[in-house]
């Protein structure tokens, strides 16, 4: 029976329940003092004083580090700028661009510039966390304050196209859009809208950073934290042996630990200054602002038809916030550009400038908020076709990526609609809105594709089989909640030939075998293969070891004859003829075998192939008539993710996805005071989030799918997929229900009720 795919319990599931788990903020280091950041209360300005002396004198507190005295950095802009005015006789110079440091939203006090609110204009350290905070909300700080750019019309008026990355063009053309949608007989034309969101995983963002002369080790919650240790190294001119980034468990990311933020390094300069390893936590209040977010969307979306569905053309527009910090933009069209067939397709994407933080990468970044759109003016045009949303979708299905005109390595949604709505009982629907009652209840039933590209990079891993027979497997990976130790766990059992309870995995350490960031739903794609073959090639070595051995029963046998399962080594054939791993290892002085490997996708697949997930979300409402309240008893979910290397830990990530859907649907908004550009619900209380008695039944069905492209396992990510598609399918149960047509989310209940 294969280990792969078995939905075993998480092997570090004791330590979680038992709290012997350490997350970063739980390293316990000698001399350990406390930092807490203070945050600009004012969009835009300069620091005209922070009164730091009366600060200074209070109890336990050891360092105020503001512009004034923070170390300098070679690599800064602030540095930059002071070499410049010396080398020019004091004249100040606008920095050379092209010597930008490599991460230009870190805010590192090398300045007295403030861009936004909330950004980190002081850190205070002190004896205990304690002293540390009130020292902290004690520093009086006093600006001159410049005009912020925070009117979102005037900002529409400098709208800019963001730089291009690869595969994220910020134009895309296909025939002629334009002319298709004239001639088209059928159109939708709408304006689609998403609000800032901001990422609250129980989890705060946590830095422990200690200094051994010009060697740094951070203790960091992050999803990168190879990344991490780049940015320190090029931060503090070091080489990048000499930082060490430590990460064994993360309390949840969802995109915002992906990136170095400015707690991380302003936490290792206040060491410097302390002279003694330092703890900064974030606090809830400051995740809004310093550490990313979901930026705000408005799409224009435009559908041409055929009287029969035949899409004729697609152009999607989108404007998305950025900041004055650094650029960052929501990939909303990525999704629309591959999702249907139609030989015309316009999409853009533009960014409008604000003083607001640097906004960030939020589960499924693009593919949820883009989804929405696309995904709502579907059912819009189903509507006016009057036909059946599903019929719509598959008269429309692309047997080919459009964008790429590359074959699928795998395609299941034919039988994802299919199994999906059979498990909604989507045929009893009636199709007039507001023709379904649950007693004095609107019922509404809606549904959408859900899709994510299926990602990879290149990982490295070790495996070692000990002369007790167990083995350990390690790579710089991370496990954000999402169940990587178990998996890779599985995944090394299976290719080693040993029961899991043999096997340990370790990750979360950059001393260990370079791993990607855990982003983009590639970590199982990526460092699963790089395990499976560090693995497999120890299990080689081993049944080499065995048959050039006199003493074993296996010696001559030829090595493909040769199985090892269970913990023993055996003929294919001849049964009789095994012995134990450890037997083995033993008649060679017991010295371990090791193996290392370096996965990387071949470069011809992508070339030849175009790899994604796919799947389709049902979902019933409930509308209270009078005062639009929104219920959602059950949501169905059907993917088509390659092969599922846990069916538990599977079904636990698409049900998290969809829960996040069912929030960013109906309640996740982030206020901003646009007078001053600061969250006004940043905490937990005010900031909505679905809870137990939001979620009713959600069933999830995973399709059988092959898919020997992506890697030798088959496995594609599914972190992200699950969140797709959701809130559209429940804007569009909303509007079966009702009628009404919500393009703006979240949908609350003012906007079913006016």
């Amino acid at each position: 029976m294969s280990i792969i795919g078995q939905g075993i319990d998480r092997t570090d599931g004791r330590l979680k329940v038992t709290g012997a788990a350490t997350y970063s903020a739980e390293h316990q280091l000698p001399r350990l003092v406390h930092a807490v950041m203070v945050l600009s209360t004012v969009p835009k300005g300069r620091i005209v004083a922070i009164d730091s002396a009366a600060i200074k004198a209070m109890k336990g507190v050891r360092v105020v580090m503001t512009h004034q005295n923070a170390p300098r950095l070679a690599h800064s802009k602030g540095a930059q700028h002071e070499d410049k005015a010396k080398s020019s006789g004091g004249q100040q110079t606008k920095p050379d661009k092209k010597q930008q440091p490599p991460n230009p939203k870190l805010s590192l006090l090398q300045d007295d510039r403030v861009q936004y609110n909330a950004q980190p204009i002081a850190v205070v350290v002190a004896d205990t966390f304690e002293q540390a905070r009130d020292a902290a909300r004690s520093v009086k700080v006093r600006y001159a304050k410049e005009p912020a750019q925070l009117n979102l019309d005037q900002a529409r008026q400098k709208l800019r196209a963001p730089e291009a990355q690869p595969g994220r063009p910020s134009e895309s053309k296909r025939g002629d859009a334009a002319a298709a949608l004239e001639r088209a007989p059928v159109r939708i034309d709408a304006l689609y809208t998403t609000p800032i969101e901001n990422h609250n995983p129980m989890e705060p963002h946590a830095t422990i950073a200690a200094w051994d002369g010009d060697h740094l080790t951070l203790y960091d919650s992050t999803q990168n934290i190879s990344g991490v240790r780049r940015t320190a190294a090029t931060t503090f001119g070091i080489e990048p042996e000499k930082v060490r980034v430590v990460c064994p468990f993360v309390g949840g990311g969802f995109g915002c630990k992906g990136s170095t933020w400015s707690h991380v390094m302003l936490a290792a300069m206040a060491a410097k200054l302390a002279g003694a390893p330092v703890k900064l936590v974030v606090e809830r209040t400051q995740m809004f602002g310093p550490v990313g977010a979901r930026p705000l969307t408005e799409q224009s979306l435009c559908l041409g038809a055929t009287t029969e569905g035949k899409l004729t053309a697609i152009t999607h527009d989108t404007v998305s916030h950025t900041s004055f910090v650094d650029d960052f933009s929501e990939p909303c069209t990525a999704v629309t550009r591959k999702a249907y067939q139609t030989e015309s397709l316009h999409t853009t994407q533009k960014l409008m400038t604000l003083n607001l933080g640097v906004p960030t990468y939020m589960r499924a970044p693009g593919e949820s908020t883009g989804s929405f759109a696309l995904e709502s003016a579907m059912d819009e045009l189903a509507y006016k076709l009057m036909m059946d949303p599903i019929q719509l979708r598959l008269a429309n299905y692309a047997e080919r990526d459009p964008e790429k005109n590359l074959p699928w390595s795998s395609k299941s949604l034919r039988e994802c609609y299919r199994v999906g709505a059979e498990r909604f009982g989507w045929a009893k629907r009636t199709a007039e809105p507001g023709s379904m009652r649950a007693g004095r209840m609107l019922v509404g039933w809606g549904m959408a594709t859900a899709a994510y590209p299926a990602n990879r990079q290149g990982a490295k891993a070790s495996a070692t089989l000990l002369a007790d027979g167990t083995a350990v497997v390690r790579s710089g990976s991370h496990d954000l909640g999402t169940g990587t130790y178990t998996v890779m766990t599985q995944i090394a059992a299976e290719a080693l030939g040993l029961p899991v309870s043999k096997v340990r995995f370790e990750l979360g350490d950059t001393s260990m075998p370079e791993a990607p960031v855990s982003g983009g739903s590639q970590t199982v794609a990526s460092v699963g293969p790089a395990v499976w073959q560090a693995a497999r090639g120890v299990r080689h070595k081993l049944i080499l070891m065995a048959v050039a051995d006199r003493g074993s029963p296996l010696h001559g046998v030829a090595v493909t004859d040769v199985d090892v399962a269970d913990g023993w080594l055996s003929h294919g054939t001849d049964r009789a003829r095994r012995e134990p791993i450890g037997a083995v290892l033993a008649r060679h002085g017991g010295q371990s075998v090791t193996a290392q490997s370096n996965a990387e996708q071949e470069a011809d697949k992508k070339k030849q192939f175009a790899m994604q997930s796919f799947g389709a979300v049902f979902v019933e409402v409930h509308v209270d008539p009078d005062v639009g309240t929104v219920r959602v008893p059950r949501i169905v979910g059907a993917y088509g993710v390659g092969r599922i290397m846990n069916a538990k830990l599977a079904h636990s990530q698409l049900m998290g996805g969809i829960v996040w859907g069912l929030g960013m649907g109906l309640m996740e908004k982030t206020e901003i005071d646009w007078r001053y550009g600061r969250a006004v619900n940043e905490n937990l209380a005010d900031y909505h989030v679905p809870v137990n008695a939001d979620v009713g039944a959600i069933d999830i069905v995973v399709v059988d799918e092959q898919d020997q492209q992506i890697n030798e396992l088959g496995a594609k990510g599914i972190g992200e997929i699950g969140i797709t598609g959701v809130a559209a399918a429940i804007a569009n149960a909303v509007y079966h229900a009702t009628g009404k047509r919500i393009r703006d989310l979240p949908i609350t209940p003012d906007k079913l009720i006016v």
